[in-house]
């Protein structure tokens, strides 16, 4: 990576750092926002001590801060952003949803289906599960388009 992508990368990281800074006061929540980079992505991970960005730590409501933030970032550097965000470990808890849906289809498929079908979800969760379908030694590919968009697991 070059000083440029490194800047590049900085400046995403802290627009949307203080993006989610200016969310969190409005809100009146306090959160310690980590940024980490890895693969040319920001990941933005707000904590805190207690459970006070419970409220914002569902599914829907993290991906649709995700996207705001997306947007601000891109508003302000004119590129679009690929960041990640997870709010109070939402995206760890996903991750294990995804995995008891991947270990379900697996059974269908040795219990003698040819294919298993995974829900609509956003294509980091699609590659979450690629990744978690490849460990186990079967194939999977992503079919349909928009909000539709899906994994069919095979052997």
């Amino acid at each position: 990576m070059d000083d440029d992508d490194d800047d590049a990368g900085h400046d995403e990281a802290d627009i949307a750092a203080d993006y989610i800074e200016d969310l969190l006061d409005i809100c009146d929540l306090d959160g310690d926002i980590e940024i980490e980079e890895r693969a040319g992505r920001v990941y933005l991970s707000v904590t805190d001590s207690g459970d006070s960005l419970r409220v914002l730590s569902k599914p829907d409501t993290v991906t649709a801060l995700q996207e705001l933030t997306r947007i601000a970032v891109q508003s302000e550097t004119g590129e679009f952003s690929r960041l990640i965000l997870d709010v109070g470990g939402s995206r760890d808890v996903r991750a294990s949803e995804l995995s008891s849906l991947v270990e379900t289809a697996i059974e269908r498929i040795e219990a003698g289906s040819p294919t298993a079908s995974l829900p609509p979800m956003s294509s980091y969760e699609r590659k979450l599960v690629h990744d978690l379908v490849s460990e186990r030694g079967f194939h999977s590919e992503s079919e349909g388009e928009g909000r539709d968009r899906h994994t069919v697991v095979t052997r």
